[in-house]
């Protein structure tokens, strides 16, 4: 998804090139180190608190509920960011359409139903982008089941960034992560760091809901370390983050 109204702020920028040093810390599994945890999530309360200080003198301030929503989202409390996006949303309803990142906090809250028609919002502000019907189907597939979460799935004409266009046939049934991956490679494209974190990301989101949960961990493990190379380039920032929570999530699920 496309980032709304305006650049990265700057507490998660700082924050990020820490999420790179930590995959890139170890080698191997679980892809960061303990360590390497505690310091990311010490710069996400950073940045939780410089909203919280701008907060306490302009409680109105929609820009610094966005940055603790995101620094709460990454800290594991998912009812706080949705409680400080839909704020934000509430002091500047343009905001609400484009607001992709409540989608994924409604997803990681549970709200699966409000996550569905939170993409579905986002679909009729932009109707290109695939990474958006993935999420929303991903909602509805918990709400009700993943054939009737198939027959749901938003329609897309354009022709979207790689691997997305794969992706959402794979998320359709009509495509295994393993033939996605070696489509990759036909393409010449299986050596593009952010092409095959999404791959990974999606591929491994894919067995979690197929209950595949050994393949999913290492699916999301391989996107976490991709998103060191990607982020290098310029791209898996934001995304790359919340595929680590995905997966702490699933590898810490009994």
């Amino acid at each position: 998804m496309r980032r709304h109204k305006g650049k990265t702020p700057a507490m998660l920028r700082k924050a990020l090139p820490l999420f790179v040093a930590a995959i890139t810390a170890t080698a191997g599994e679980p892809p960061i180190s303990p360590e390497a945890r505690k310091e990311m999530a010490a710069s996400f309360e950073a940045q939780k608190k410089a909203a919280d200080a701008v907060l306490e003198g302009d409680s109105k301030s929609p820009d610094a509920l966005t940055r603790r929503g995101d620094a709460r989202l990454f800290l594991g409390d998912a009812k706080g960011a949705v409680a400080d996006f839909e704020k934000e949303i509430a002091l500047d309803p343009s905001r609400d359409a484009p607001h992709w990142r409540l989608g994924i906090a409604y997803l990681f809250a549970g709200e699966h139903g409000k996550s569905a028609r939170q993409f579905e919002k986002y679909h009729a502000y932009d109707n290109r982008d695939r990474e958006n019907g993935v999420w929303q189907f991903l909602a509805n597939a918990r709400v009700a089941g993943i054939e009737k979460a198939r027959t749901a799935m938003l329609l897309y004409t354009k022709f979207d960034r790689e691997p997305f266009p794969s992706l959402y046939e794979m998320f359709a049934g009509k495509m295994t992560g393993d033939e996605l991956l070696a489509e990759m490679e036909k393409k010449g494209i299986g050596d593009r760091p952010l092409v095959m974190f999404f791959a990974h990301y999606y591929i491994g989101l894919n067995d979690d809901l197929l209950g595949k949960k050994e393949s999913a961990i290492a699916h999301l493990a391989k996107a976490v370390t991709l998103a060191t190379k990607a982020r290098a380039g310029g791209g898996a920032g934001y995304m790359g983050t919340v595929a680590l929570l995905h997966y702490e999530q699933i590898a810490g699920r009994k």
